[in-house]
């Protein structure tokens, strides 16, 4: 297979070159195998920093780096590397979309590729991401529902536990398995879906597009797969501080909630992202008052509560 990976960087030039460096063995081994490097309109020095590496380490020949003038977040300018992907004469089969965060450890191309090969019917497989390490992070997911809102919403272990199978973030599977959706960190799609679907949703300026990706694909009779032995260190939140460690040290930017709201009204209607967004509310309403009851330790990012009132349809109105 014609294998072309697609990182875009943010102002994480370091980890971007970190990322190439651990991809230096499979360009070496598969002389099918190339990056589209784009700089995401960052601003900084990252453009010369990125082509300085690639000619520092004589990566020109599988390295092609595209440095934009303006931001057009995750799924813009991961638009930008597919569409000069496809428009190559040597079209690739594939299209392995990857954070510049991530690290990708011995041998992790070779089982998405196989899984690929082995389902017909598989047009999406993602990775197992870990932390340094080696503990596994959340990557294969349900799709968000009303009742999923709830429960992340509440925290509340017994309410977890009973309605499980609504839980977006599980435990990552052991084995090989078709999921809903997966982690866009580490993201492998069949050519051809592109081709049916069309590409990433530009209006989600970052998070939900792979959700919603995803989505699209199992509409059109596609699978989702997820396999664990196909290994990639993730960096969680090293590019946007929304997730990870960060997370609870930053208010929740504003284009977390416009993607949010896109996702629930593009797929769930308007009725049904109401009661959605009121889960939300009441579950964690609940939560913040058993919280102050028992003492817990804030884990929230600055006034998400207020945040997500202020973005939902009750105050918002039904707009896209």
């Amino acid at each position: 297979m014609n294998i072309v990976a697609i990182i875009v960087n943010y102002r994480t030039a370091a980890l971007t070159v970190d990322c190439l460096e651990s991809l230096e063995p499979v360009a070496s081994e598969h002389p099918d195998f190339s990056v589209e490097l784009i700089d995401g309109g960052s601003g900084d020095d990252s453009p010369s920093i990125l082509a300085a590496a690639i000619q520092q380490h004589a990566w020109q020949s599988w390295v092609r780096l595209t440095a934009l003038a303006d931001n057009k977040g995750f799924a813009g300018a991961n638009n930008v590397g597919i569409t000069a992907a496809l428009a190559r004469e040597d079209r690739p089969d594939v299209i392995w979309l990857l954070n510049p965060d991530t690290v990708t450890l011995p041998g992790a191309m070779e089982p998405l590729l196989e899984t690929l090969r082995a389902n017909p019917s598989a047009g999406i497989v993602g990775s197992r991401l870990q932390y340094p390490d080696g503990e596994p992070q959340t990557s294969a997911c349900r799709f968000p529902t009303i009742r999923s809102e709830f429960v992340d919403a509440m925290r509340f272990g017994p309410l977890t536990r009973l309605l499980e199978r609504h839980n977006v973030a599980p435990d990552p599977p052991q084995d090989l398995c078709q999921v809903d959706w997966v982690a866009g960190a580490s993201f492998m799609i069949r050519s051809e879906l592109i081709d049916k679907i069309g590409m990433f949703d530009d209006r989600y300026f970052m998070y939900y597009e792979e959700v919603d990706f995803c989505y699209r694909a199992k509409q059109a009779g596609y699978q989702t797969w997820y396999h664990p032995a196909s290994r990639v260190i993730h960096l969680v939140g090293q590019s946007s501080g929304v997730t990870g460690a960060q997370a609870v040290l930053k208010q929740r930017p504003q284009y977390w909630f416009d993607s949010r709201r896109h996702y629930f009204l593009s797929k769930h209607g308007k009725l049904r992202t109401a009661i959605a967004d009121a889960a939300w509310l009441v579950g964690r309403a609940i939560w913040i008052g058993r919280a102050i009851v028992q003492r817990k330790p804030a884990i929230d990012p600055p006034k998400l509560w207020r945040d997500f009132l202020l973005n939902s349809v009750f105050v918002r109105g039904i707009i896209r």
